[in-house]
């Protein structure tokens, strides 16, 4: 039965989820084995934001938004409301008038697997939100879902609580009990790249960069001159 709230959720560090979104999607869903990465289908409504924050979740009906307002009261600074529908909807669930009120209480922005709307007054506001869908079309209210339980979203469970980092590139998410072990990890790997970056620059490719040649051999390539290449064609 949908009308849950559930208030006091823990958070992760503060300083922990600040220095995650620095790394950016892509390093972080690789240093946690390459996992946590939300579909692909969750873009940014305006490009060159990124943030990462801890999650308020919310489910809200098809074409009902009222959940939303719900969540408001739960949120607080650091805070990124993530917000799936309880069916597909690309309805736009929120605009400026819920931006306003979010960045009040000091939220970084809305990952929500539907649609939104004042796409121009968020972009000037600076309010990012990633989204499935950019729809006029207004919803209703009346009809309650949930804040604060685990939701489904972009083809992953992310539970309240949880740090969200999102950029130009997607969405990830990191489990609350291993932001601090996955910031340690994409600051290691940002260390390595740096290294490989250094030896690209330096004119080497990434067949040795990356150690490839073993590989390759083990796969079967064989390198052939032009001539050889046309003469074994034309048997």
């Amino acid at each position: 039965m949908a009308g849950i709230v559930v208030t006091g959720v823990p958070r992760a560090d503060r300083a922990v989820v600040d220095a995650l979104a620095a790394h950016g999607v892509a390093t972080v869903h690789e240093a946690q084995g390459r996992t946590g990465l939300l579909g692909s289908h969750l873009t940014p409504v305006w490009p060159g934001a990124r943030i990462s924050g801890s999650a308020v979740t919310v489910t809200v009906a098809p074409g009902d938004n009222t959940t939303i307002a719900v969540a408001v009261e739960q949120c607080g600074p650091g805070d990124i409301l993530v917000v799936a529908p309880t069916a597909p909807c690309d309805m736009g669930y929120f605009g400026d008038l819920l931006a306003a009120s979010v960045m009040a209480r000091g939220v970084r922005g809305l990952v929500i697997e539907a649609g939104v709307r004042d796409v121009a007054d968020l972009r000037e506001m600076g309010f990012p939100v990633w989204s499935r869908a950019v729809s006029a079309e207004g919803t209703v209210k009346g009809v309650l879902g949930d804040v604060n339980v685990p939701i489904a979203i972009g083809g992953r469970i992310v539970e309240p609580g949880d740090v969200v980092v999102a950029d130009d590139d997607g969405v990830v998410r990191v489990r609350r009990r291993e932001a601090a072990e996955v910031l340690a990890a994409s600051g290691a790997r940002e260390e390595k790249e740096a290294l490989s970056r250094a030896r690209y620059e330096a004119g080497e490719i990434a067949l040795d960069v990356n150690g490839m040649r073993p590989l390759l051999e083990r796969a079967g390539i064989r390198y052939v001159d032009h001539t050889t290449y046309l003469r074994e064609r034309q048997r």
